[in-house]
């Protein structure tokens, strides 16, 4: 209980599934969070019920790809609570099944500004305050897209980079104790998984989920959770797969 006691932690896309469920347990266990998401009606709602249950959660409307609203939500998080020990990158967006031909120029800036550069930026400008801090834990999620490839080139080209720039922060910040490590989902039961079951529940469960089902978010929330945590504190640079089986099965995603 309690596993991230007098901790502060910032967690992107956190308006519904997997960043909603990782801000709830974060608080539950003891930390004070900021949560960030665009969609600031479903942040405010749900922020506001958790709030009055007592956990200690703030939000932030938030553009990933925007270095000023990373500004902005990381003076809200010292103003608020005056240091930062854990980063959760979760934002990220589908570009759909596109073949190279059909992917666009703009929708491959658009994929590449939020899901690889919004981590960028986030990572860059909260180093200083962990630095200050003793150290800190940042968490990178990169779904198994970066590991196995078919989900369209401008997205398996952001999480590829994402699992490799993971990897080198974790190796250039280890002097400063800022760990670094990434976890890969595969099939979980989130809005936008249930839009392609509603497409073609077949398909989904024969591409994405060996086991036989989807992931839950909680799945997933508590991998962070242990990374977030000073039971990881040996632990830097590494990937968690939590797919299902999706990765060893080595199938494409096409």
């Amino acid at each position: 209980m309690y596993r991230l006691k007098n901790k502060v932690a910032i967690i992107t896309a956190g308006a519904e599934g997997l960043g909603m469920a990782e801000a709830k347990l974060f608080a539950e266990e003891g930390a004070s969070v900021v949560v960030t998401d665009s969609e600031e009606e479903k942040l405010y709602l749900w922020v506001r019920d958790a709030k009055k249950s007592g956990l200690s959660i703030e939000y932030c409307k938030h553009d990933v790809s925007s270095q000023g609203d990373w500004k902005k939500v990381i003076d809200t998080t010292i103003a608020l609570y005056g240091h930062i020990d854990i980063l959760i990158n979760n934002a990220g967006v589908f570009s759909g099944f596109t073949d190279i031909e059909n992917t666009t120029r703009d929708l491959w800036d658009k994929v590449i500004n939020i899901n690889l550069s919004g981590m960028f930026l986030g990572v860059q400008l909260c180093i200083p305050y962990m630095k200050k801090a003793g150290g800190g834990s940042i968490v990178n999620i990169s779904p198994v897209a970066g590991l196995v490839a078919g989900s369209g080139p401008a997205y398996v080209a952001c999480k590829g980079g994402l699992s490799l720039l993971s990897k080198h922060l974790a190796k250039e910040l280890v002097k400063d104790k800022i760990r670094v490590n990434s976890i890969h989902p595969g099939g979980i039961l989130t809005a936008q998984t249930k839009v392609l079951m509603d497409i073609g529940a077949e398909k989904v469960m024969e591409t994405y989920c060996p086991l036989g089902r989807l992931g839950d978010v909680m799945e997933l929330a508590y991998g962070a959770l242990y990374f977030a945590s000073d039971e990881s504190a040996y632990t830097t640079g590494a990937e968690l797969v939590i797919d299902g089986g999706l990765n060893f099965d080595n199938k494409s995603m096409a």
